[in-house]
């Protein structure tokens, strides 16, 4: 099994090491799990303009590539003017329609403030569900102030929860994959 978390800015880092933090979890309890992060900052991707996902750059194509063959996501997002990112909207734009049909998706969020909680319910979960992709129910949300001055994460709480996060996101990709197995 292989587990892509997208940390889904291209400015800042306590998106990064929220789904850091979640991979971490994963590599650390499931030693035949292959973890991998995709930063969207280390990237030069193209802007999505209709064209096949194989007619973009070789990098673009790479960036799709690992997303289409991976077996669930952590897709971490900061929350800016009370929305995603478009670099994070981009790639979403850029993935082939069942790119990620019935592949696990866990959702962690950060933001300056509570006031933003709900952007994952309103604009993330519907994208994610258009695309047919296995959405987890809870997501873990993080304010600026579950971080101390070196930008980690302090709060038990939020720790606890980006575990169980891990946990959830490989459980019920096992649980697909052995659904889609079986034979009817």
């Amino acid at each position: 099994m292989k587990v892509i978390g997208i940390a889904g800015s291209i400015v800042g880092s306590k998106t990064k090491i929220t789904v850091e933090k979640v991979l971490n979890n994963i590599k650390e309890n499931y030693t035949n799990i292959e973890v991998e992060l995709v930063d969207l900052k280390t990237y030069q991707m193209e802007f999505c303009d209709g064209r096949a996902y194989q007619d973009y750059s070789d990098e673009t194509k790479a960036l799709i590539n690992k997303i289409v063959t991976s077996d669930a996501l952590i897709i971490g997002t900061p929350i800016y003017q009370a929305s995603i990112p478009g670099t994070l909207k981009n790639l979403f734009d850029l993935l082939p329609i069942d790119a990620i049909t019935n592949k696990t998706v866990g959702i962690v969020s950060t933001a300056g403030s509570a006031k933003h909680h709900l952007v994952m319910e309103h604009q993330l979960k519907p994208i994610l569900s258009y695309m047919k992709a296995m959405i987890l129910p809870q997501y873990v949300f993080i304010e600026e102030t579950y971080f101390n001055d070196k930008k980690e994460i302090v709060d038990e709480q939020i720790l606890s929860r980006l575990h169980k996060l891990a946990h959830d996101v490989v459980n019920m990709s096992g649980r697909i994959g052995e659904m889609e197995t079986e034979s009817f």
